[in-house]
Parts: structure tokens; sequence; C-alpha cells
């Protein structure tokens, strides 16, 4: 299986490469969704990536409309609701499925039990934790606030 910084995954902007400028940054991958019960931890997740980013950290989220159809609009309009709402700064993907059939490879990777957290997806804003070197560090349910300080320490751990 491919490491996880070759991992092809368009940018939200349309660019082919979201993930191979980031190698060399601890990452926390994040399927995020704009109308979701959970959709404020993007005020925690770009506090997050800011407080983080001169230790080589980002943020890196993932949309999906899978769940409750929470997702619903074009990436045009996810970017600009993240934006205008959330201030968002952090890199975001193209919108992309999760699970299923059409599950996309980096989620592939990130579920593929040989990386110690398989299973799918369960809801939005499920996070994974991405070493420098591009190992799963760790998975964590949907309601685990960027605030939580067990992630946080598992973050400041890894970098």
């Amino acid at each position: 299986m491919a490491d996880f910084f070759d991992l092809k995954v368009m940018n939200i902007d349309g660019s082919p490469d979201l993930l191979g400028p980031l190698r060399g940054k601890v990452l926390l991958v994040v399927n995020v969704a704009s109308r979701c019960g959970l959709t404020p931890q993007y005020a925690g997740l770009e506090a997050l990536h800011n407080e983080l980013a001169e230790h080589n950290f980002n943020v890196v989220g993932m949309p999906c409309n899978q769940f409750g159809s929470q997702e619903p609009g074009t990436e045009a309009q996810i970017q600009a609701f993240c934006t205008t709402n959330y201030g968002v700064s952090f890199p975001m993907s193209a919108k992309l499925e999760v699970n299923g059939p059409s599950r996309h490879p980096v989620y592939q990777w990130l579920t593929d039990p040989a990386h110690g957290f398989g299973g799918d997806i369960q809801w939005n804003f499920e996070k994974f934790l991405i070493s420098r070197d591009g190992r799963l560090l760790g998975r964590y349910p949907p309601t685990t606030r960027p605030e939580d300080n067990g992630l946080r320490q598992e973050i400041a751990d890894a970098l």
C-alpha cells in the first residue's frame, strides 16, 4: 500500500496534490461537514492548526456528504462557508467519500486494519493523527473535540 503522503487527494481549489506538500508534518485528518451538529468543531480545529503551525503541524479537512447529506455544497460553497464562518485557513480536500464502494483511497488507507485502526467511519468529524513519516498514530471519534486534553497530548507527543 502507498505511503500516506503519496496518496493523491485533490485540493478543494482543484489542484491535484493536497498531501505531497505536507510531507514531514504531523497531520490531523478530519472528515468535515458544514451542516452537522459537530460543525462548530471547525473553530477548535482552526485554533489548533494556528497554535501548532510553527511546529510543522497541519489540520487537514476532508469534506464528505455521506452522513445525513450534511455537506451538499460544491467545493466553492464549502470553502466560502468555512472561511466566512470559521476563518478556516487549513488545507482542505475536494469532497470525497469515506465509506462504501466509492471510498476514496485516502480513506481506504486510513481505515485499513493493517494500520491499527480499521473499520468504517462512523460520522462527520472523525479524526486521524498522522506522523511526520506517514504512520497512523491514532483515531478519534467524532465527538472528540479539538480541545480534548487526550487528543492534544497525543499531538504534542507526535511533534
